[in-house]
């Protein structure tokens, strides 16, 4: 299989994104984790640009020692010698050189000829050979550039000595068919592309960088330039993570492969994240939060069953830590069973269908249902305490400028009891009322309130501690409504005192 070289460029074209910056700190720390990713090529960024830049280029030049480390310079002499005094201590110094060729960027950027164009492009890469072999040009905005004007450059790049000649798509523009033809006609039209590497450097404005990477690869390209997360100027650029497990999970169809360490790209993709401030996406392909997270019962039944029906790559392989089950109404009994197997609980027919029931009845106030929940809905519906008092109805009235009245109705003995009363604030105003029911001297110990999962939806635990006839007993419970919650937790103390159960 052929190799394709992974041109990272995360610390320069990553760093374009906006609102986004590293300090030399920072770069250093994401250039030693793409080093242990195995990329070939680091692009740490823009020399010229800044004193502060070049002494964190430099700084990674000198730190790397596995792969190339390359500097961007505009075709201009002042850019190319602070890119050489950033790199010349770097194992594999590359010089990356660039001018705009298309007729729109001459015109509007320059206000010069093609001509001129030409030889500005020609001098760069002869000037940069004084410093090193490796050097690559970029013909900038070369998907909107008149063909036969671009194979005249990077014919004439190549003659010069540059042995990478990188094919940008800079503002996104191609699509997939044409991006191949033009790479493909490159390979039959530059009489001396044999003594390069032909790289492609793809833009996300219409969401097809990876596709048009993947294309050109497949039309000879050697060299993939990529950030990881995709971060980059405007809508960012090629990802990374999606190219290299393209080419590692059809490599069958493409003959191709990489030098990647592809358990490293989960927490390569983290550490970018966190240093940038930029979330990933949920449904980002490979490395967002729901590429392996299962839902709907169809496929959660499917992957129960087998992987391999769902998933065309495993989360272990790029680092993750495993598919994720996510449980909602729609998840179906299988996967409900499969994960109270794996909470420990082996639940009978009977059990398991109040289970269900219960479980279904939370899932549609919330979006998804957690371990906790599931704890929460076996210990309420199936250890249940014998009632003696079960809480039918409770509603509240409060408020900054209003006294906290309560109105609970509670069963006992298949007959229903309503009280209400005033309190301190509104569950105060519910156990009083309850008290009412009871007849019973409760004094309250103590009162906890949690929240049971995240989320606005989440599930809000109440535990209570009441001493009743000089013993002490607890209850809890839990429910969206904290109110409800609080009632039910009080009941079940007071059904204690009742019924004691000897597995509490």
């Amino acid at each position: 299989m052929e190799k394709i070289y992974i041109f990272e460029s995360s610390l320069r074209e990553g760093e374009q994104a906006a609102g986004c910056g590293f300090n030399p700190k920072s770069k250093l720390e994401i250039a030693q984790q793409l080093e242990k990713l195995g990329v070939d090529i680091i692009e740490a960024g823009f020399p010229v640009s800044s004193p502060g830049e070049l002494a964190a280029v430099k700084l990674v030049a000198s730190k790397i020692k596995k792969c190339s480390v390359a500097g961007l310079a505009r075709a201009v002499k002042k850019d190319i010698d602070a890119c050489w005094q950033a790199l010349k201590k770097a194992k594999d110094p590359r010089i990356h050189t660039f001018i705009a060729t298309s007729d729109i960027h001459i015109k509007y950027k320059f206000g010069k000829g093609r001509e001129e164009i030409l030889k500005m492009a020609v001098e760069a890469v002869k000037y940069a050979k004084r410093y090193t072999r490796n050097v690559e040009f970029s013909p900038e905005d070369a998907s909107r550039t008149e063909p036969e004007f671009l194979y005249r450059v990077l014919e004439s790049v190549i003659d010069a000595g540059a042995v990478v000649v990188n094919i940008p798509d800079t503002v996104g523009y191609s699509i997939p068919t044409e991006w191949f033809d033009l790479i493909k006609s490159i390979k039959e039209n530059v009489s001396n592309i044999d003594k390069a590497i032909i790289s492609v450097h793809c833009h996300n404005d219409l969401g097809l960088a990876t596709a048009n990477s993947i294309a050109a690869i497949e039309a000879g390209a050697r060299q993939v330039e990529c950030t990881i997360n995709g971060i980059g100027e405007r809508a960012g650029n090629a990802s990374l993570e999606e190219i290299v497990m393209t080419i590692h999970t059809r490599k069958r169809l493409l003959q191709k492969t990489t030098d990647i360490n592809i358990k490293e790209i989960y927490s390569t993709s983290r550490l970018i994240s966190r240093l940038t401030g930029i979330y990933v996406q949920p449904n980002k392909a490979i490395v967002g939060g729901n590429a392996f997270a299962h839902s709907a019962g169809i496929h959660v039944d499917g992957i129960l069953k087998n992987r391999t029906t769902y998933e065309i790559m495993r989360p272990e392989d790029v680092g993750a830590q495993g598919h994720k089950i996510v449980l909602t109404a729609r998840s179906g009994r299988h996967a409900l069973e499969d994960k109270l197997k794996k909470l420990g609980y082996k639940l009978k027919d009977k059990d398991f269908q109040k289970t269900y029931e219960a479980f279904l009845s939370l899932a549609d106030k919330k979006r998804e249902i957690f371990d906790e929940d599931l704890k929460t809905i076996v210990e309420e519906e199936i250890f249940r305490i014998p009632e003696t008092y079960s809480l039918q109805y409770v509603n509240v009235v409060t408020g900054n400028k209003t006294i906290p009245t309560a109105t609970v109705e509670i069963k006992k003995q298949g007959k229903i009891i309503e009280e209400a009363s005033c309190g301190d604030g509104p569950v105060d105003a519910v156990y009083k009322a309850i008290d009412k029911i009871t007849k019973m001297q409760i004094k309250l110990l103590d009162y906890s309130i949690k929240s049971v999962t995240g989320g606005k939806e989440a599930l809000g635990e109440v535990t209570v501690r009441v001493k009743i006839n000089g013993k002490e007993f607890m209850g809890r419970s839990a429910s969206t409504d904290i109110i409800e919650a609080s009632a039910k937790a009080y009941l079940k103390a007071v059904n204690r005192a009742c019924k004691p159960c000897s597995r509490y």
